[in-house]
């Protein structure tokens, strides 16, 4: 990485580019003499074309080879691999010490080059399934704003990759400068990424019927304790049967569903109500407070009372 004054960063836009993921490192870096941004493609695709604009690059592939960190904003349609030569540039760079950067789903473009077998990385919620399905050697932490491993940094869709260019400023620079550009971008000036992306649901989609009734009546008593083998009985089946199709029908374990259920019940009441933290632990049946506090942290990456101060703000 250079040690000049001048840090080179380039922005990678792949075809299908999301525009306001390109948009964030130019602004976050550009306006500050400190770096240098260009905004760079492959040549071979063409015209950069994303909803309704078309970028024109004003670099080619060569501006990785300059670079101390590149950028790769999300594009639309990161189940299409980018071209060999694209591949090829980011591995380079890579191996010549620049650091990579990924924000949203411009993640898939550096798991595709290889680059993040074995290392923890972040998307867009939507697509982290879909990334450690495509990509299985990569440690996906699909709750997470952003990762930094150090030489490679993710993070997920659009406020979430202003928090991760803030945190490389802080880094880079400073907390004082980092609070600067935050002023200007009118953003907070620090989310840690461990905070949780505040995605849909947890509960997974079901996919059959047949056990829908027996679903929808958990859903209706989760203040309750239930065991496997009383949901079995209410299904007019046995505990291996039960077990067996509920699997089938959400792709989960009964209890796993109802931790789910009951984590979104959660949110909920700390979203839209000023209950207490004791009696939300009560009405979602996730145990004492500090059971609770527990499993919220432990799949959230948050506690309650932190997540209902985020998520208000």
């Amino acid at each position: 990485m250079s040690t000049e004054e001048e840090h080179r960063i380039a922005v990678l836009a792949l075809p299908g580019v999301l525009p306001l993921d390109l948009g964030i490192p130019v602004q976050a870096f550009g306006p500050d003499p400190r770096y240098r941004v260009t905004v760079c493609a492959d040549p071979a695709a063409g015209p950069v074309r994303s909803g309704g604009f078309t970028v024109t690059a004003p670099a080619g592939l060569e501006a990785l080879r300059e670079a101390d960190t590149v950028v790769v904003p999300g594009y639309e349609e990161p189940q299409a691999a980018p071209p060999a030569a694209v591949l090829s540039a980011i591995r380079s760079a890579h191996d010549r010490g620049a650091r990579l950067v990924s924000i949203c789903t411009g993640a898939f473009a550096l798991a595709a080059a290889g680059l993040l077998d074995g290392r923890p990385a972040t998307t867009h919620w939507r697509d982290a399934a879909d990334l450690q399905r495509r990509y299985p050697r990569v440690d996906v932490r699909p709750n997470l704003l952003f990762v930094d491993d150090g030489d490679i940094l993710t993070s997920a869709g659009v406020t979430a990759g202003i928090d991760l260019c803030l945190h490389i400023i802080r880094r880079d620079h400073g907390a004082a400068v980092a609070n600067n550009r935050a002023r200007a971008l009118v953003a907070p000036p620090q989310r840690p990424g461990d905070q949780a992306q505040f995605v849909e649901r947890f509960r997974p989609v079901d996919r059959g019927a047949e056990l829908a009734p027996v679903r929808a009546w958990m859903l209706g008593n989760l203040a309750e304790r239930h065991s496997v083998d009383d949901l079995a009985r209410r299904a007019h089946m046995s505990r291996r049967t039960f077990i067996r199709r509920f699997q089938q029908e959400t792709d989960t374990s009964p209890m796993a569903w109802l931790t789910a259920a009951r984590l979104d019940w959660a949110r909920e009441l700390l979203e839209t109500t000023a209950a207490p933290v004791e009696q939300i632990a009560r009405l979602s049946g996730l145990g004492s407070p500090a059971a609770f506090r527990a499993a919220f942290h432990r799949h959230v990456g948050t506690s309650p009372t932190d997540y209902r101060t985020a998520f208000r703000r």
